[in-house]
């Protein structure tokens, strides 16, 4: 006969329930309440700390400089007494667009930016589109093609102006080879811009090629499978599914490339044989960014300079308003 064996729980001493937790005391509640406090507004307020930073910086050495540029150049104030300022309105705006070398410097700036912003573009498509290929020791490749934008602009331009000496330069040399005459870069009108651009091109190509190599690479291989099955060759792939994807980046390049070339001052600065803001003895590659260091170092006129720097900055603000418009329409045909 099996005999049942029951197991039950051991019976609570005293018969009672089991005792319940000891409730809060207020000053716990009190402390619990004061740390979620501390910690809602801490994750309210971090991001804010952590980027201020940034935003101090830009106020003490942007927007600051920026408006008191534009409450100086409604003044006359000199570069040797800079607390003496008279009112004078606009008088400074149309001082400077009655000038004959501030035209001349706006000229001289948008020819500088067209001969070198549209090699400089075309020769990083061709360089990205070739590095867009399994080749071997890319990683070296793309380092190389950012080295120029890593060289310090003044050494480069130094190096650049040895090159086009009159007397002694390699180009000069070079031409002499096939039996060209000598050139004078730097006082002739044309081949002194053509010179600075070159400069340009060769600082800003590589960095342009990478951008275009990332945006390149983000391109679906789909694309490229369709149009290899209905037959087009690597040309045809190129200007049909390459560049219509590249229109944003290509856009995005050529504002960058033309607020830059509108800002464009240690090249010319440097490559001047007289080492003078006067961009040559006939002022033939005198830019903007030239312009208004004359007028406000060499000549002492900071009201000036400032009138020049704020056209600048309407220019730049008109650049930008004509890359939305074109943005938007890009993206409304697509």
């Amino acid at each position: 006969m099996a005999t049942r064996h029951d197991t039950a729980a051991p019976p609570v001493k005293g018969g009672a329930a089991p005792a319940r937790p000891p409730a809060d005391s207020p000053s716990e509640e009190r402390r619990r309440a004061r740390l979620s406090r501390r910690w809602q507004r801490d994750v309210r307020w971090s991001p804010y700390a952590f980027v201020s930073p940034f935003f101090l910086l830009f106020l003490a050495f942007g927007l600051f400089p920026l408006l008191y540029t534009g409450w100086a150049s409604l003044h006359a104030v000199e570069l040797t007494a800079p607390t003496d300022m008279s009112w004078v309105g606009l008088r400074n705006y149309t001082r400077i667009f009655d000038d004959e070398f501030f035209w001349n410097a706006a000229k001289n700036t948008l020819i500088i930016g067209i001969i070198s912003t549209v090699p400089q573009l075309m020769m990083a498509l061709g360089i990205a589109h070739i590095l867009n290929y399994k080749l071997r020791a890319s990683t070296f490749y793309r380092v190389v093609m950012l080295a120029p934008y890593a060289t310090s602009i003044a050494a480069a331009t130094l190096v650049f102006v040895l090159l086009f000496g009159r007397d002694y330069g390699m180009i000069n040399w070079f031409l002499g080879l096939v039996g060209i005459d000598a050139v004078d870069w730097q006082n002739d009108t044309w081949f002194s811009k053509i010179a600075v651009s070159t400069i340009v091109i060769w600082r800003w190509t590589g960095y342009n090629a990478l951008i275009y190599l990332a945006a390149m690479q983000a391109i679906p291989q789909d694309l490229y499978e369709s149009a290899a099955l209905d037959g087009a060759s690597r040309w045809k792939q190129f200007i049909h599914v390459t560049l219509p994807s590249l229109r944003p980046t290509i856009l995005f390049t050529v504002v960058v490339s033309t607020i830059g070339a509108s800002q464009l001052f240690a090249e010319p600065l440097l490559f001047d044989a007289n080492k003078g803001a006067s961009g040559g003895p006939q002022h033939q590659f005198q830019t903007l960014g030239l312009y208004l260091y004359e007028q406000g170092w060499v000549f002492h006129h900071l009201g000036r300079a400032s009138a020049i720097a704020w056209t600048m900055f309407l220019i730049l603000i008109v650049v930008g308003i004509i890359n939305y418009v074109i943005s938007r329409r890009l993206r409304a045909s697509s």
